[in-house]
């Protein structure tokens, strides 16, 4: 399994650093979907015994990333294009209204911040630092609202697809588009525009979830 062996024997902590060890691995696609997690080896590789994995695991059940399977344990979640579909269209309701709900309260702070992220994420040429800097963009936008219940419903749907969204990036027009989009969403957001830059959140979302379903289609026939 694709993780970095770490003592944590003595670590109060045990289970919150291997749910997060094991959260990275499942988002970035280092633990592909359907892989089971053994929890022999989880605790082998992090010098623990098997209770605080037990507990990483039910909590990464919570959040749709691991489920259990009869005879088989833990695997990795997979996602339909139904299931996607849903996300994407929860995400288009929530994030419009918690940009719209930043934009009057962002300082001139926070958007040099979301500028930077903007221009990192075009100039980046390694697609594994795609996904981080997309959410770190976003996140940038959506922290001035304020809205905490609404920023972790979004990060939990996120977690869901991130991904999923990573390959959907590497597809043909994906990082383009995704540029032109931002820097439209970054410009609405300076300009004070609360109405356009939920608008211009709303078409990102939709338009990355009909890139993704005809990914998803093409690629389970």
């Amino acid at each position: 399994m694709p993780l970095e062996s770490v003592d944590i024997s003595k670590t109060a902590s045990a289970a919150t650093i291997i749910f997060d060890a094991l959260k990275k691995a499942i988002i970035e696609g280092e633990i592909e979907e359907g892989a089971p997690l053994r929890q022999d080896e989880i605790a082998r590789m992090f010098n623990t015994s098997r209770i605080p994995v037990r507990e990483a695991i039910l909590r990464l059940e919570e959040h749709g990333l691991v489920r259990s399977q009869r005879y088989k344990g833990a695997v990795v979640s997979s996602l339909s294009s139904t299931e996607a579909s849903e996300i994407f269209d929860f995400r288009a309701v929530l994030e419009p209204h918690v940009i719209h709900h930043a934009v009057p309260r962002m300082t001139r702070e926070t958007l040099a911040q979301a500028r930077g992220f903007c221009e990192a994420f075009h100039r980046e040429t390694d697609p594994m630092q795609w996904g981080d800097l997309n959410r770190q963009f976003h996140a940038t936008l959506y922290d001035a609202s304020g809205l905490t219940y609404h920023l972790e419903a979004i990060d939990g749907a996120l977690n869901r697809i991130d991904r999923y969204l990573r390959a959907q990036l590497v597809l043909s027009r994906g990082m383009s588009r995704a540029n032109d989009e931002h820097m439209q969403i970054q410009e609405a957001c300076e300009r004070g525009d609360a109405d356009k830059a939920a608008e211009l959140t709303r078409q990102h979302i939709l338009g990355a979830r009909d890139s993704l379903i005809l990914h998803l289609s093409s690629i389970t026939g």
